[in-house]
């Protein structure tokens, strides 16, 4: 939501959203790390900074030449065919019942986000299929990369320097995008809903396979879809209940396993 904000409704551009996002992200992490055990320094990698570098371009990349349903739906898919790839390839398999709620998640998914999808220009689509593998790389990362916070502390801050050549080699250099709205925009994606959200992820993962952690975030567009209903005025339909249930009961079913 706020980067389709700032992408069309601002003049922020997508290497400046990126870069803000990165460089504030890190901050807000470092500040938390710092005040919570100043004697526990960031952690993360470079491989999964790569990563998480490679998912927040591609994504702003992409969403400048995408509508809402498309891009939704390529984004997750790749995250689907990555993670889930990954999972079967490591020895996990899916009882009938998993694949079945994991079939009509995705059912889901395409009914949610049917009304808006259309052809995409092929080089949006060619960055938000590469968005969502490296999201699926970095989630996988996460399930073995010890304290959550230090470890995405370590991964952002490892990313903004990356993030912030890409703003300075942007069109219009460091001022492109300079009004109040798209720095909002960046700095709350950045320091809220990607810093401390993915902080969040992180813990969460090691209780997860990665097939249940894959169908997990077919949920992700269910709560962006209620977020447009809270914060951009958007009014519920039967389409918009009746797909969430479909997401939302299919995933159930997958994290079910054999309870």
């Amino acid at each position: 939501l706020l980067c389709r904000y700032a992408l069309h409704h601002t003049a922020m551009g997508p290497a400046t959203f990126t870069g803000v996002r990165m460089l504030s992200g890190a901050a807000t992490l470092w500040l938390i790390v710092r005040v919570r055990a100043a004697d526990r320094p960031p952690t993360g990698d470079w491989l999964s900074a790569l990563a998480l570098f490679a998912y927040a371009a591609a994504f702003s990349f992409a969403y400048v030449g995408l509508a809402a349903g498309p891009g939704a739906l390529l984004l997750f898919g790749a995250v689907q065919v990555t993670m889930l790839g990954h999972g079967l390839w490591a020895g996990e398999r899916l009882r009938t019942t998993q694949w079945a709620g994991l079939l009509l998640a995705l059912a889901g998914l395409v009914a949610l986000v049917l009304p808006g999808l259309e052809a995409p220009a092929p080089a949006s689509a060619a960055l938000m299929l590469l968005a969502g593998m490296a999201w699926g790389v970095y989630s996988l990362r996460g399930r073995n990369g010890g304290d959550p916070l230090r470890a995405t502390a370590g991964n952002f801050m490892r990313a903004a320097p990356l993030a912030l050549g890409l703003w300075l080699m942007a069109p219009h250099g460091a001022l492109d995008g300079a009004d109040l709205a798209g720095w909002a925009s960046g700095i709350a994606s950045g320091a809220l809903t990607s810093g401390v959200g993915y902080a969040l992820w992180y813990a969460a993962l090691p209780g997860l396979s990665s097939t249940q952690a894959a169908a997990v975030q077919l949920s992700v567009p269910v709560i962006a879809a209620f977020g447009g209903v809270l914060l951009l005025g958007e009014t519920i339909t039967l389409r918009l209940l009746l797909a969430s249930a479909a997401i939302l009961g299919g995933v159930a079913a997958v994290l079910r396993g054999k309870a």
